[in-house]
């Protein structure tokens, strides 16, 4: 596939801004009017007064190693947000390309796609929660620029079919974004390695779940290189910064840590849905190989207010469609899931 085909031409056309971190890095640095004095504040690992990496080199390096790429098939964001809205900004037209959103999903999709001003279209997984691919298909069309899902899938918790993921490679020109930010906590094999030679297949990670580092604002797209070049081209020069550099650096050398985190959070998971399935206001609790769960309450909108009155913050999911009376509950630490069972339990409905 040709995916130069598929992005916009004046993307294709762009001539990116080239920042003085682009032409040297090191040496008497007078060219970007940086505070040559130094910063107000002292960071020890990184120097303040400096503009970042723009390549952010070897950040880039060491998550391709992570899983088993090259680093010209690594892209960095600000959180996974910025590398999804970029996509759009690539690919489609203005007020005439659209995106198709796999619904129940992650709300982000729909809301870049609004402001980058894309047609938002619905495609509605199954009772099962599997991707729809006869249904989805006959809504794409030659303006279908993008197909966003994610897997595990936020909110459901399940991980979405292999094998129709590829098929819908072959089968479709638009490009597949799968969103596998809770991927770390789910047995199945990452897409990465697809990713990494499937022109129209992009995944994303991110450093803000199995890792614990949401406030640092980290994820990053492994993608086909003639994808992560236009999104070098089009992200400003400076979006990752040293902080967040250095510590994500921290963190990776920090991987068994991660797996302690990870393995914690995945026994509490099966305990917590035990629990669960044994109280009489819960209707069903859906499978997981995320760091949360979905459960059917018998009265979803009086249990979630139940529990903000008590301190306990849950999301209410069921105004999204196949989700009536849903709620999504972050798998806490043990006394945190205690608290929570023993609150349910005294709730009166």
């Amino acid at each position: 596939m040709n995916i130069e085909e598929r992005i916009r031409p004046n993307i294709l056309n762009l001539k990116p801004y080239r920042s003085a971190r682009h032409d040297f890095a090191s040496g008497m640095l007078l060219d970007a009017n940086e505070n040559s004095y130094g910063s107000v504040i002292e960071f020890d690992e990184v120097p303040l007064h400096r503009y970042p990496d723009p390549f952010q080199t070897t950040l880039r390096s060491n998550i391709a190693d992570l899983h088993g790429v090259k680093p010209e098939n690594i892209f960095l964001g600000v959180g996974s947000d910025e590398v999804i809205s970029l996509l759009i900004t690539i690919f489609c037209e203005p007020r005439t390309d659209a995106v198709v959103i796999t619904a129940p999903t992650y709300g982000m999709y729909r809301v870049a796609a609004d402001i980058q001003g894309a047609r938002p279209l619905t495609s509605l997984l199954t009772r099962e929660f599997q991707l729809n691919t006869q249904q989805l298909l006959s809504i794409t069309d030659t303006h279908t620029k993008l197909i966003f899902c994610c897997s595990p899938n936020n909110p459901t918790g399940n991980v979405l079919r292999r094998y129709d993921i590829i098929g819908l490679c072959a089968a479709t020109r638009s490009v597949l974004v799968v969103d596998e930010a809770y991927a770390n906590f789910s047995n199945v094999e990452s897409l990465a390695d697809q990713a990494a030679c499937t022109p129209n297949l992009v995944v994303l990670r991110t450093l803000s779940k199995a890792w614990g580092l949401a406030g640092i604002r980290l994820g990053y797209a492994v993608a086909h290189p003639s994808v992560v070049n236009v999104l070098m081209k089009v992200k400003p020069p400076y979006n990752i910064n040293a902080v967040t550099s250095r510590l994500a650096l921290q963190a990776l050398e920090r991987k068994g840590e991660m797996q302690r985190f990870v393995d914690a959070i995945v026994t509490e998971r099966t305990k917590l849905a035990d629990t669960l399935r044994l109280l009489p206001i819960v209707e069903r609790v859906f499978p997981s190989e995320a760091n949360f769960l979905l459960a059917r309450f018998k009265n979803a909108s009086a249990v979630y207010h139940y529990l903000a009155r008590r301190g306990i913050i849950v999301r209410d999911r069921s105004t999204e469609p196949l989700l009536e009376n849903c709620l999504r509950i972050t798998v806490g630490t043990p006394a945190e899931n205690n608290a929570l069972i023993n609150a349910l339990k005294e709730f009166v409905g």
